[in-house]
Order: C-alpha cells, then structure tokens, then sequence
C-alpha cells in the first residue's frame, strides 16, 4: 500500500496495514517468496501476523505496562479492532473467546481515560458475572499504570449493599452483568450519562439470556456521543438488529479464534444411552486426563455425572446455573488452581470460562448447535498447545455429528469404545489443594501478604505455593497437595499482616 498524499499523515488504521505489508514482505524476503502489490487480502488476514502494540499510537507507560505484561505482538482481533476503536469509531467484532478480545477494547477505553474525571467513564456489559469478574481482573492488569483507577465490577448473585457502598466513593469503569446494572439505575445509585466508551462483551450470549430490553433500557440512559463496541462469538440475525438500533456506521471485524482444529485430536465414541457413565470412566481412565471439562446439555445431568465421579473418588466439581454465587466463584477458583481435575458445566455456566493449558474437552452428550460443540472443544488445544476433544454419542444423535462434519468442513473420526482400556482406573489426583482464608479485598489482603506469611513465618517454600485469588472477604491459595496439611497449621498458628484469620482446607 502506497501512501498517495506524502503530506498527509495516514490515519492509525493505514499505518496498521502499512506495518501488515511491512512484517509480511520482510517475512517472504526471508524466505525467498515474493508478494506482488495485487496480493490478495485473505493472504494478509491468513498470514501469521507479528505486529507489534508499539505501532500503535499509545502512551509510554501504557506500552511499558503491555511489556510489563509479555503483551508485545497484537493477536488478530487487536490488529484489525484497535485501529477503528483508537479512531474513536463504533465497532462489531466477532470474536471468540481466547482470541484477545478483552485487550482489544481495555486498550482502547483506558487510552481515552481521564483518571481526573471523577465520573464513570465506560461501561462493559457481560452476560455473567464470571465473564465480568474476568474481565475486570484483565482492566486491572491493563490500568495498572494509571494511578488511583478504580474499576467496579457491579453483577447479580451478591448483595447491593457492598455495591452501593462501593459506588458512592466514585468509580471510573464499571464492569457488570445487564440486570444489576438495571437494578442499580432504578435506584439511581448509577449514573452513566457521562461515558465515552460502552462494551457489550458476548453480546450473542446476552440476546440468548433475554437480556435484550435490558440492553435497550441501559443504553437509553447513556449519551449519544458514546463509542459503542459490540464483541460477539458467533453472529445471529439478532445482532445486526441490536447494532443497528445504536451503533453508528460501525467498522466490522471478523477474525478466528486463536485455536486451530489441527491442534485439537477429535474422536466421536458411538455408545448406547445406558453406557454413557461407564464409557465416560473409561475414557479418563484410558487417557489418564490431568485436566479436562465435560460438557453436559442441561443443570440435572451436569450434577448427576459430577456426583457419580466424586463417587468414584475423582476430584470433580459440577458448574451449572443452580449453584449459589459463592459457590460458583469456588468451583472455578479450584479448577483454575488445579485442585481440581475434573470440571462438569453446562454451556451457559462455562460462558466465558478461560482455562490455561486444558488438556482435554469431553462431550458427555453432543450438543444440539454444531457451532457450539465448536466453541466447545475450542477450550482446549490452544497457544499452539496439543488438546483432547472426546465426544459420546447415541444412535439417535448420529445426525448431531453429520451436522458437526458439515460445519467444521472435515470428516468425524470414530473409534470404538472397546478400543479403550476399560481396565484402567483414573488416578490423575488434583496435584494442589485449596486453602480458604476468611480475610479479602475488605481487610486489605493483598496476594504478596498470603505469599510473605506463607513463605516466611510458616517456612513453607515458594515453589510449593500456587494460585492466589483474592475476593472481598475471602482468599483462596493452592497448596501443593504433599504439603497442604503443613501449611494449613503453620497458617492457622500464625499471623497475615498482623492479623489472626481463620483457615480452612477446602473440600
């Protein structure tokens, strides 16, 4: 691409195109290919792309805390959405999750972010609250070189109280679930006339939820001025129908997850309806699975499989949409910190669930939607990682695979359950063990002060130490688990920046 007006800087989105160019005819130099000018697009958007945040035009502590981060090349969705969204344009993307969604419009609102402001400045609407916790805890990551921000995330399953109480200090950017967000606007304890950047995060998952008028009624109350960002994973009709009753000539985005089908192994095991429990312990026991998530159609079926796997002596913990807030915050804490092997959900509940290194996804029951068995198996077999995806199947559900087959444009590969080594018993026992601590983000409990208590009162070495989540009056560490015992009574006897808080093994 040639810049036909040498005294006319381009704008951010041709300077993107020209480092596209750049990186790609630097790249086919090397390796002795050439790149006519008439090359086609699809060869750009196909191509592996390193383009780096600094081609971009954002402040030195930003592109320093994005270093800070290991955050130096822009994944698909934030080389093509950054350009329109730092141009200040209204944007629909389609973006799975894992592909850097969430970067692409953090980056974008906090770079028009006056930390002076005293007023909420932008408003991110999620469909769960574990996608809104996500999502918060990444702005975080993202705004820690911006002094005294404040980020609240406002969901349902909590009481209001904390809440308003939160809210009447002021907030910067509110993170949260459409019907809290409602909630908090009949009270008038919100005000969100003065954003500049509104996000609709999963907006494909909101229509599913009947979160429609309740998107409507909250955008009524925002100004007109606002940049609306919409990201959605898959496209319905509905979407074109919400973005066209409030975007304003939105640019459009369309990139693929950052999970190839190639890297993801995929049987299809054809078992009668009355095998399905037993062919499933044959399964973890045949491939001795470290970390997997089996996937069921509906809240019943997710508990029964999970209770039947605990029976059993596995570590397995059910997420469905009947188990209270806390609860659900649990589960995906011991998951995430490997005290827990096996998860059961239901696609809902999993929605946005973003677990690093997942070895394995399994298909209790296929789902009716081949776009979501897609979305499915996606969890697993990423960041150029090998994954896993297993799926159980009835006689009556074999037209459920030839639907998969057409949509992934590939072959299913079938294998017999009598090809798998039923004698084996899964013994992956969950390498850590969670401990509770009743102290949080209320008392002031920091990460570093569970860690220094840990490694320096309690003598317990680091390296035995694992993940630390920190809520508003709880915090939770992985343990390994040869020493847990150990460090829960080194703990419980002794102080947590300066204080006595009462310990517990979760189980």
């Amino acid at each position: 691409m040639l810049n036909r007006y040498p005294n006319k800087r381009p704008n951010i989105r041709q300077q993107t195109k020209l480092a596209v160019i750049a990186n790609i005819r630097h790249t086919c130099k090397l390796s002795r290919f050439s790149l006519s000018p008439a090359s086609p697009v699809s060869f750009l958007q196909d191509t592996f792309l390193t383009i780096e945040f600094s081609t971009l035009p954002l402040t030195p502590a930003m592109l320093a805390n994005l270093a800070s981060m290991d955050y130096r090349y822009m994944t698909p969705v934030q080389a093509e959405s950054l350009p329109h969204i730092l141009e200040n344009k209204d944007l629909i993307a389609q973006a799975k999750t894992g592909s850097g969604k969430t970067a692409a419009f953090g980056i974008g609102l906090l770079a028009k972010l006056d930390p002076n402001a005293n007023e909420i400045q932008a408003l991110v609407l999620c469909p769960t609250r574990e996608l809104a916790d996500q999502v918060a805890k990444e702005l975080r990551k993202l705004a820690r070189f911006i002094p005294n921000i404040k980020i609240l995330t406002l969901c349902g399953g909590t009481p209001l109280g904390p809440q308003l109480e939160s809210l009447s200090h002021g907030a910067d950017i509110v993170v949260g679930t459409p019907g809290r967000i409602q909630d908090h606007l009949q009270k008038a304890s919100l005000q969100l006339d003065r954003i500049k950047t509104l996000v609709l995060d999963e907006a494909d998952r909101m229509l599913d939820m009947g979160f429609n008028d309740a998107i409507s009624a909250i955008i009524a109350t925002t100004p007109r001025t606002r940049q609306t960002l919409l990201f959605s994973a898959t496209y319905p009709a509905g979407i074109d129908k919400l973005s066209g009753s409030f975007q304003k000539q939105p640019a459009r985005v369309s990139v693929e997850s950052l999970h190839s089908s190639t890297q993801i192994e995929q049987w299809f095991y054809e078992i009668e309806d009355t095998k399905r429990l037993h062919t499933l312990s044959a399964l973890l026991g045949h491939y001795q699975l470290e970390s997997s998530v089996i996937f069921c159609n509906t809240k019943i079926q997710c508990q029964d499989v999970a209770d039947h796997l605990q029976d059993k002596g596995i570590d397995a913990l059910a997420l469905h949409g009947d188990l209270e807030q806390k609860d659900r915050d649990l589960v995906l804490v011991r998951f995430a910190n490997k005290s827990c092997s096996v998860l059961v959900a239901t696609d809902v509940a999993a929605r946005g669930l973003d677990i690093k290194d997942l070895q394995a996804v399994i298909n209790f029951e296929l789902s009716p939607d081949p776009e979501v068995h897609v979305h499915r198996i996606g969890r697993t077999g990423r960041a150029g990682k090998q994954g896993i995806a297993l799926s159980l199947y009835s006689p009556a559900e074999a037209h459920r695979v030839i639907a998969i087959e057409a949509y992934q444009k590939n072959p299913a590969h079938t294998q017999q359950p009598t090809s798998l080594n039923t004698a084996a018993a899964y013994s992956q026992q969950a390498p850590m063990v969670t401990l509770c601590i009743d102290g949080g983000r209320k008392q002031k409990v920091r990460p570093g002060d569970i860690l220094g208590a840990i490694t320096g009162d309690a003598g317990i070495p680091g390296q035995h130490v694992g993940k630390i989540d920190i809520f508003d009056f709880h915090a939770y560490v992985a343990i390994e688990r040869s020493i847990a015992d150990k460090a829960l009574q080194r703990l419980s006897q002794g102080k947590i920046k300066g204080r006595n808080f009462k310990i517990r093994k979760v189980r």
